[in-house]
């Protein structure tokens, strides 16, 4: 993969710098301190990762045109609900949703919805991290049907 080539993001002319000061600015928008405090976990470790974390998944991926932060984060949070042991990722992008105006109700529901493509234990392991951010949140508890 040529990470120099065009983009609908960037161009070939942008410099390394560039690509994750662009990538910071959709990172911290999104992801609020959360995003800033995984990137910086991998400093000691695996600096590049955290660069291409910024860099392209949310310098180049995550600001495409043809779909919404909201939907971007209902996505995200199907995906990592599906895989499974991805807690720590769903706190974040749970957060993150609730960031680019998802309500709790319609991330209770998302998650509801996984349940029948990816099963009962996942979903439940899902909701629970839901229900532990709007906790932390201040957000009352949802109900439903």
């Amino acid at each position: 993969m040529d990470h120099d080539s065009p983009t609908a993001a960037g161009t070939s002319a942008e410099t390394r710098e560039e690509r994750f000061a662009r990538g910071m600015e959709v990172l911290s928008r999104i992801d609020g301190e959360s995003g800033r405090k995984v990137v910086d976990s991998l400093a000691d470790i695996s600096p590049e990762l955290g660069n291409q974390v910024v860099s392209w998944a949310f310098g180049e991926i995550y600001q495409r045109p043809d779909l919404a932060p909201r939907d971007r984060q209902l996505v995200t949070l199907g995906m990592l609900t599906a895989l499974g042991g991805c807690e720590p990722q769903l706190d974040v992008h749970i957060n993150a949703s609730l960031n680019v105006g998802l309500t709790p109700e319609e991330i209770v529901e998302a998650l509801l919805h996984s349940a029948v493509y990816c099963g009962m234990p996942k979903a439940l392991n899902a909701t629970f991290v839901a229900k532990k951010v709007f906790g932390e949140r201040g957000l009352l508890p949802v109900g439903g049907a």
